[in-house]
Order: C-alpha cells, then structure tokens, then sequence
C-alpha cells in the first residue's frame, strides 16, 4: 500500500525524503554541538534571544546551515558542470580560509617568514623528492622485472626487498638508515639518509605497481614482439612498458604525491626542509601555528602541481584510447 503510494506521488515522495535528509542533518549539526554565535553576529537584533535560549539559538543554528547548504546545491545544479566544479573550489576554499583567519593569525609574520621558508624549505623538499622519485622508479622497474622472471633467486631478493620495506615504517627506517649505517664503519649525511629511505620505501610500494601494470598486458604483445625479432629488453621498453604506463601512472602519480608530504619526516634527522623550518621558524617568536598553516598550504600547491603533471601523463599515455 505504501509502495503503491510512492509509486503515485513521487514528486511528493521525493519532497518528503529531501525534508527527512534536511531534518537529520540539522539534528547531526546541533548533536555536534555547532554554536550560534554566527547567527547573533549576521543578526545583532536576534543576540540577546539567542543568549536567553541557547537551545531553541543552537537549533536555528543547525538548521539555517543546512538550509543555507541546501539552497546553494541546488544553485550550482542550475550550473553547466564545469562551473560547478569551479564553484565548489570557491566555495570550500572561501570557508577553508574563513577556518584559518578564525586562529587570529599574524599574517606580518607569515609575510617575514614565507620567503626563507620558499627559499629554503621548498627547495630542499623538492630535491629529496626529485632525487627520490627518480631512484624510486628504477628500483621499482628492476623489482617488478625481478618478480616475473623464472629465476627463484632473483625472486626471492626481490620478494625480500618488498615485503622488509613495506612492513617497516618509514621512520624506522630514517633512523635506521642514519643511526644504523654509521655502527658498520659507513656515515652517512642526513640528506643522503633521507633520500635512500624515502627511495627504498616507496621503490617497495611501486614495484608491485609495476608488476600489476606489466601482467595486465596480454601475452600476445610479447609474443607478437618475438616473432618480429625483438629481443626481451626491446619487448620491455618499446612494447610492454609504453601500453602498461596507462595502468602504472595513476597509483603511481599517488605515490608521488605521498612521498612528497612524507618527505616531512626527514626533519628529524635536522633536514631543512619545509615541516623542519616551519616548526624552528615558528618558535622564534612562539607562532606556531601561523608557520604550520603555511607549510600546509605549500604541500597543497606542490600537490596539486603533482597533480596537473599526474593528469597530463595519464592524458598522454591514454591517447590511443581515445577515438
């Protein structure tokens, strides 16, 4: 009998369900305890009522939010798609910038700051990661050739590599890596220490990266490349690489990006890089988080720019897919 209801009348069901979804997100917003301050502040007249009913105030807090909320969806959906997806940026970034100037921030001191920490901070950051990106994908490209060959010794080295690396934490293996080396006769700088762990590390995650791209391409690619004369590392580099790149360069392009915001933990061996500036920085004059927020919002657009160059080679090497 209800089914049939809604069956009937779906323009009121689906009004009967959009109040029931607004309902519970206003009593999710009032459980969280969101303050209605805001509302006194847009409305001065309205205050003194607030602070005589804080909780009748809370709850026409929540629900002028989800209001507010609900009314903006259902603006941009009036939007071509694009739009909406630059309304969006705008939106959340206004409000994630809203978040931040609510921590009373001394932007005089970020402006004194943010050159040394660019100069510096990034530069450093963008070396180790350069530098360990590039070793990271020759080990993961020697690793995965390791794991699918026939030879059980060259596997089991292999097999060895991943699974140490993956199972130990990153941190560990800074510290091991720079304490460890020096007690066999060999010391080793922090910034060499840094890039060797960050390079063996992810050289780990991205050999199965690789190994998953080079088994996705169908075995007639190579058998078709030995009947023509091609010789193994020809098939490797001109026929079997170039159509896996198109599996590779999305988890891989992730890999990146997360090798770039872990490149934070070799501040604690005394690398000048952006989380390690940011803090010293920071305690000259007891601001924290005003150097925190900007180290963040560094990682962010370096990120993003990885990003762009993530969609560019998935573009690139997607190419003879499209029509």
């Amino acid at each position: 009998m209800i089914g049939r209801l809604l069956l009937n009348h779906p323009r009121a069901t689906r009004h009967a369900v959009s109040a029931f979804v607004l309902a519970l997100l206003t009593a999710g917003l009032y459980g969280m305890g969101i303050k209605s301050s805001w509302v006194g502040a847009l409305m001065p007249a309205s205050a003194d009522w607030m602070e005589a009913n804080p909780t009748a105030g809370q709850t026409l807090s929540a629900a002028l939010i989800v209001l507010i909320a609900a009314v903006n969806w259902k603006v941009l959906q009036l939007l071509p798609r694009r739009q909406q997806i630059v309304g969006v940026w705008i939106e959340l970034f206004a409000l994630l910038m809203l978040f931040f100037y609510s921590f009373d921030l001394s932007f005089a001191f970020i402006a004194k700051k943010i050159g040394f920490l660019i100069s510096q901070g990034v530069v450093t950051t963008l070396y180790i990661s350069a530098i360990s990106i590039v070793i990271a994908t020759v080990i993961a490209l020697a690793g995965a050739i390791a794991k699918l060959t026939g030879n059980g010794v060259v596997y089991g080295l292999a097999t060895f590599y991943t699974s140490l690396f993956r199972g130990l934490p990153l941190l560990m293996q800074i510290y091991i890596i720079y304490l460890g080396l020096p007690q066999v006769g060999y010391v080793i700088g922090a910034v060499p220490a840094g890039i060797l762990a960050l390079a063996l590390c992810y050289g780990a995650y991205m050999t199965e990266i690789f190994r998953a791209g080079i088994q996705s391409i169908p075995r007639g690619q190579s058998e078709g490349a030995t009947a023509l004369g091609l010789s193994s590392g020809q098939t490797m580099a001109l026929v079997i690489l170039p159509q896996a790149m198109r599996v590779i360069i999305p988890p891989t392009g992730n890999q990146f990006i997360a090798m770039l915001k872990d490149s934070s933990l070799v501040s604690v061996v005394g690398v000048w890089e952006i989380m390690y500036l940011a803090r010293t920085q920071g305690q000259t004059e007891f601001r924290h988080i005003e150097m925190l927020i900007t180290a963040s919002m560094i990682y962010w657009i370096l990120s993003i720019v990885l990003e762009f160059l993530q969609a560019y080679l998935e573009k690139h090497f997607g190419r003879s897919l499209r029509r």
